[in-house]
């Protein structure tokens, strides 16, 4: 018997695996966010299967994280990886809440899903070479800071020994005033 885990705490969203993924699968990261799934809903208190992407085969997809599907996907599917299955229960509070998303789907329903990952993707607009290209990008923009730093640096040197030999300098002056006093003095 698979093991249910609890990934709220409260009970709200639960995660069975059915099949596991391989041992070196993708999950969904900040940098692969997208994400495209086979699922198959029903309502938990009948069984109904109110949505499947089985019937037609098609795929949805979405990013994680950014509150596009209910909430208990948002924290189910980053728990995942790449040819995993998993049954997801979730409450209420994680799905449709008191509304319900009617016709199909009632105020205050448990909803069953059988989830399956099927690939996780790069944002459109960036791919794995602009990811090394974004982290190029930042290295070339912590030299230039160390640069504008260490420059900084000299400057502040410089500084400090400018001021330095001015009080040098004033300090000169005030001696040769005191030594001028003192030879006045002794030419009275």
């Amino acid at each position: 018997m698979a093991e249910t885990v609890d990934l709220t705490g409260d009970g709200g969203v639960l995660k069975t695996v059915i099949r596991k993924p391989k041992a070196d699968a993708m999950a969904p990261s900040d940098s692969f966010p997208l994400v495209d799934v086979h699922y198959e809903g029903t309502l938990a208190d009948t069984g109904e299967v109110f949505d499947t992407t089985h019937e037609d085969n098609t795929i949805f997809s979405f990013e994680v994280g950014t509150g596009s599907v209910i909430k208990a996907w948002d924290i189910a599917l980053k728990t995942m990886k790449v040819g995993e299955v998993a049954k997801i229960t979730c409450k209420p509070e994680y799905a449709y809440g008191t509304a319900g998303s009617p016709p199909e789907i009632p105020p205050d329903s448990t909803l069953v899903f059988e989830v399956e990952l099927v690939n996780c993707r790069p944002r459109k607009g960036s791919s794995i070479s602009t990811v090394s290209d974004e982290k190029a990008r930042l290295e070339e923009l912590k030299k230039q800071r160390e640069m504008v730093a260490k420059s900084k640096e000299e400057e502040k040197k410089k500084r400090e020994e400018a001021k330095a030999a001015a009080a040098a300098r004033i300090q000169a002056k005030l001696d040769a005033k005191k030594n001028q006093g003192k030879g006045k003095a002794k030419a009275k």
